[in-house]
């Protein structure tokens, strides 16, 4: 259970499910036809050293033969992918990932000279994710800003602080992000963005209600898969509850149009034929929204 002020690394508390993450990325890079590319995700999982996730790798967790999560994982991705990418080419030249962890867009994406990526999360994930970057002579694609500092503090100073121009269009990310922030720290990281979003900045959301997965998420993966896909812990555990505004709602009444996609909506975009699901499996697979949003005019 969460505490206020907790702290984490890549193996411990929420730092796992990133660890967790980024297997699922590395499988799905695997695939014969992968919807993503990402060449670093089994670097850091390797790096790390846990054993659940490194068994993963050749063993993913599969519910009849169909391995559901890192399926789910490669369209995840590729909306935030293409999200970027979009934003690039519409003239956004800074990037913002929110709770980067293992994220390594910085490094996989064409993005266009002279764009700058921050990459916010704590100092522990951080310095592991740019050891093994370092290990692996890894050159990023842009100019890659870290900073390091947690969400629940004052990370606008500290982005800025490192160069961020309010001033610019900027393309956001808060991918897998929200759930894991109490309810008064995700209103307030909007409001920061709308602050320091120029018209013309973009935002990429992935939101649902009451979090990404559900309360059941335990009891479903021991009901239909044949291993736990993040090993001794359950995401949902991690997760806070209280009251929030829906992003849904909140960006649009703030000048933000919003465009909605399901898991589903993606799967259709992407032309990946979906496997039949039991009834709550499906329900649990689109509950996830993916939200784009651009701010208009001040």
């Amino acid at each position: 259970m969460r505490a206020d002020g907790d702290v984490w690394d890549i193996v411990t508390g929420v730092g796992l499910t990133a660890l967790g993450v980024a297997t699922f990325r590395a499988i799905e890079s695997a695939h014969t036809e992968p919807l993503i590319h990402d060449d670093y995700a089994e670097l850091f999982v390797r790096a790390a050293g846990e054993g659940h996730f490194i068994d993963m790798l050749t063993n993913p967790p599969k519910l009849d033969d169909i391995p559901l999560v890192p399926g789910f994982m490669g369209l995840r991705t590729k909306f935030f992918d293409d999200f970027f990418l979009s934003a690039a080419s519409d003239g956004a030249r800074q990037a913002v990932i929110l709770a980067a962890g293992l994220d390594a867009r910085a490094h996989r994406l064409d993005w266009p000279a002279g764009t700058v990526v921050f990459e916010i999360d704590r100092p522990e994930i951080l310095e592991f994710k740019d050891r093994v970057l370092r290990d692996n002579a890894a050159v990023p694609r842009a100019d890659r800003r870290t900073v390091a500092v947690d969400l629940r503090d004052d990370w606008p100073a500290a982005l800025t602080a490192a160069g961020m121009d309010p001033a610019a269009p900027t393309a956001w990310s808060a991918e897998g992000l929200l759930p894991y922030l109490p309810g008064a720290a995700q209103d307030a990281l909007f409001g920061s963005i709308d602050g320091l979003s120029a018209p013309g900045s973009h935002l990429a959301v992935e939101s649902a209600p009451t979090g990404a997965a559900s309360s059941c998420f335990a009891t479903l993966e021991s009901k239909y898969f044949d291993k736990n896909p993040f090993g001794a812990i359950d995401p949902t555990d991690l997760f806070y509850r209280d009251a929030r505004s829906d992003p849904e709602q909140w960006l649009p009444a703030h000048g933000w149009p919003v465009r909605v996609a399901s898991s589903t909506d993606l799967a259709a975009a992407y032309g990946v034929t979906l496997p039949d699901l039991p009834d709550e499996l499906e329900q649990e697979w689109d509950r996830p929204r993916y939200l784009a949003a651009t701010r208009m005019s001040d």
